[in-house]
């Protein structure tokens, strides 16, 4: 019989290469040095696989966007299901410091890309789309899933960017370098200068280097049951209840369009771009059933551990997907302000998230200085990974800090996200005045995250300013 084989086939494939990632990863220095991680260098084979191989045995790369797309939706799904640890005051008060250095990150992300796109327009590049500087935040603070799937929508015919979706793609894997070679780099140099109390001997530890745990060692727990398995695994039962907030986000959404389509075209416009933020949708949804399963007391029988797997395993897929759905053949055609785009991020993260950092968190700042600066160059997976290397058995409150951070940041980066079509809009309608309002708005966050910089770091916010690090005796 003929049954449908394409999606496994290419699940199979995308398997095959994490595997042989993580062999990789196992038996070569280079790849444990640098803590590159197993999705990513997946991602590299299946991006020359999918290039130059698969077209010659009838394989293409056109489903792997929409795994991304639909991986980074259940990522999130997954985490906001999570029920929250409970904040003091004094957690509170972390936790917002993390959050205004991970929104000003996106902000600043967002100036430049904008900047440097108005750049060259105005000089060797007039037909560049006005809004791929957007990608900058999308692919280093968001990822490659959600610079996909936001890129899509350009690619319509009204707006004509063709590639977009592989140029946001390849945003995000530049942003995953930034993460792995810059985070590393921070790593020793903070060792070297004594900026991290640990013990050398655990950053060079040899599970953490390879990516397995070794030998007759007491592994750590990574989930639990909550149901009987005679009755349902504990994992079918989470899982199912991701997927299940994942449809109620699609009939959601579906809804949603409908009522839209009563205003005509401009709807219809509004209708498909918040298809390609679906992630915020999932979010959001997830949100509402986490607090209507707390008001029915059964978030007893969810397990924070089994939903983290499901979320870790969409990642590893999505980072995976995203980078072999990469057409070379496009971002060839773009590679100039990707290069000037993505190096100028690159060293900005450098620098800006240590210095501030340094100066505003009240402790263990730079274990939180590292989840950051992997969070705003990769993924939460990134940041945690970076995290592990000076903490390995988080014992510090880094990790537990940074989830309802990220859910600060969030909610107020919700306008800043729906505003991001602007500059398409402009280019479109022929109204740039769109354009400098999606600049304003960007440089109205940037203003905002400075404000909260100076209180939250008081008499530290400029001493010793020619100083990267501010160190704790010092403050």
């Amino acid at each position: 019989m003929d049954f449908p084989w394409m999606t496994f086939v290419n699940f199979g494939v995308i398997s095959a290469a994490l595997l042989l990632g993580t062999l990789i990863r196992a038996r070569v220095r280079f790849f444990q040095k640098f803590l590159i991680p197993n999705a990513l260098t997946a991602g590299f084979i299946l991006l020359l696989f999918y290039n130059y191989a698969a077209p010659h045995i009838g394989m293409t790369q056109e489903d792997l966007g929409g795994f991304a797309y639909h991986l980074l939706n259940i990522s999130f799904i997954a985490m906001v299901l999570r029920k929250p640890a409970e904040r003091s005051v004094h957690g509170k008060k972390r936790t917002l410091s993390m959050a205004v250095l991970l929104l000003s990150g996106y902000a600043i992300q967002a100036v430049l890309g904008l900047v440097v796109t108005f750049f060259f327009i105005f000089t060797i590049m007039p037909d560049l789309f006005p809004a791929i500087g957007y990608l900058v935040p999308l692919g280093f603070s968001s990822g490659p899933g959600q610079a996909f799937a936001i890129a899509q929508v350009w690619e319509a015919p009204e707006f004509g960017f063709a590639g977009a979706g592989s140029v946001g793609l390849t945003f995000g894997a530049l942003g995953f370098l930034w993460a792995c070679f810059g985070g590393v780099f921070l790593i020793n140099i903070g060792v070297r200068r004594g900026w991290v109390k640990r013990s050398e001997s655990k950053i060079n530890g040899k599970s953490l280097r390879s990516g397995f745990f070794e030998k007759d060692v007491a592994l750590p727990i990574g989930s639990r049951l909550t149901t009987e398995t005679e009755a349902i695994d504990t994992m079918t039962y989470n899982a199912a209840g991701v997927l299940l907030v994942y449809l109620l986000t699609y009939l959601l959404l579906k809804v949603i369009t409908w009522l839209l389509a009563f205003l005509g075209p401009m709807g219809n416009d509004l209708a498909s771009s918040l298809w390609g933020i679906g992630f915020i949708f999932c979010a959001l949804t997830a949100m509402v059933v986490r607090k209507f399963i707390a008001i029915v007391k059964i978030h007893h029988t969810f397990d924070n551990g089994s939903l983290t797997r499901v979320a870790g395993l969409s990642i590893d897929y999505m980072v995976a997907a995203a980078l072999g759905a990469i057409s070379i053949v496009v971002v060839k055609g773009y590679w100039l302000p990707i290069l000037v785009m993505s190096t100028l991020a690159g060293i900005l993260a450098l620098v800006i998230i240590p210095w501030v950092g340094s100066r505003m968190f009240p402790d263990n700042k730079f274990g939180r200085t590292m989840i950051v600066y992997g969070a705003s160059t990769g993924t939460l997976a990134t940041g945690l990974a970076l995290l592990r290397v000076i903490d390995p058995d988080f014992e510090s409150p880094v990790a537990s800090d940074y989830m309802p951070a990220s859910a600060i940041v969030f909610v107020f980066a919700i306008p800043l996200i729906l505003q991001i079509h602007l500059p398409a809009y402009a280019f479109r309608d022929n109204r740039p005045e769109l354009y400098w309002l999606s600049l304003g708005i960007c440089l109205v966050y940037v203003a905002l995250t400075a404000v909260g910089y100076l209180l939250l770091a008081k008499k530290n916010r400029f001493r010793k300013a020619r100083k990267l690090w501010l160190a704790e005796e010092e403050t």
